[in-house]
């Protein structure tokens, strides 16, 4: 589960209680709902920052919980799945997650799918634990790892050693941003100051979402979200006459 609240410009989305943060059918349908209602709100000099409570930013999908469901829970899960990465790659303002503990596999794609990571410096890690669960990488999931990490030897430990990596080595190999000196209660701060300064530039929401698109474009088709065109933006220029 999680809570939303807007402080100023910016909204915070916290995955709440001192659990795992699993990403189960209750936690995706949770998180795409406070999305909803970013998006619904969203237009010029916003922000997200999403973070977590407890120990865990995400320890990944709910492998219990999907072992124990039937077919078609387990097919309505995938959609929501992938449509709650659509969500957050095409939100129409700057992201930033706040990884405050572990993120394992899908919950550092999660984290990954924001514009901007930063991680508390003082414990943690990162790990894509994949290969040593016997998991395969969703396609989408591999295409946000591969548009935001550049370095290919890093990705590749990440991904095929795989290597716990702290946020000092991670923000070294290029795989986060940010290591944050501190704890939980400072990098949740750092993260939200970048927010509040990129919302005060006053950006609009469709022109960011379209620009990050064209940047990012594997992404979007692997998530069936399709292509930037010109004639989607033909009207940016002509409705500011």
């Amino acid at each position: 589960m999680c809570t939303l609240e807007k402080r100023g410009r910016v909204y915070l989305l916290t995955l709440t209680g001192s659990n795992e943060h699993r990403l189960n059918l209750t936690t995706v349908l949770s998180i795409r709902s406070a999305l909803t209602h970013v998006r619904s709100d969203s237009g010029v000099g916003t922000a997200l920052v999403t973070t977590a409570e407890g120990k865990f930013f995400s320890n990944g999908l709910d492998v219990a919980w999907i072992s124990a469901s039937p077919s078609d829970l387990i097919h309505q899960y995938e959609s929501a799945l992938r449509a709650m990465m659509a969500d957050i790659v095409s939100l129409p303002m700057p992201t930033i997650a706040a990884i405050t503990g572990h993120a394992a596999g899908g919950g550092f794609v999660v984290a990954r799918a924001h514009d901007y990571v930063v991680m508390r410096g003082d414990r943690g890690f990162i790990y894509m634990n994949e290969l040593d669960i016997g998991e395969r990488i969703r396609k989408y999931g591999m295409s946000v790892l591969r548009s935001r990490i550049s370095d290919a030897r890093a990705l590749r430990d990440l991904v095929l050693r795989p290597e716990k990596m702290k946020a000092g080595e991670a923000e070294r190999k290029g795989v986060i941003d940010r290591a944050v000196e501190g704890g939980a209660e400072e990098t949740v701060a750092v993260a939200l100051r970048m927010a509040e300064d990129m919302a005060t530039k006053g950006w609009d929401g469709g022109v960011y979402a379209s620009i990050r698109k064209r940047a990012f474009p594997k992404i979007f088709r692997d998530l069936g979200l399709g292509e930037d065109t010109d004639e989607d933006i033909s009207g940016v220029f002509t409705s500011k006459i």
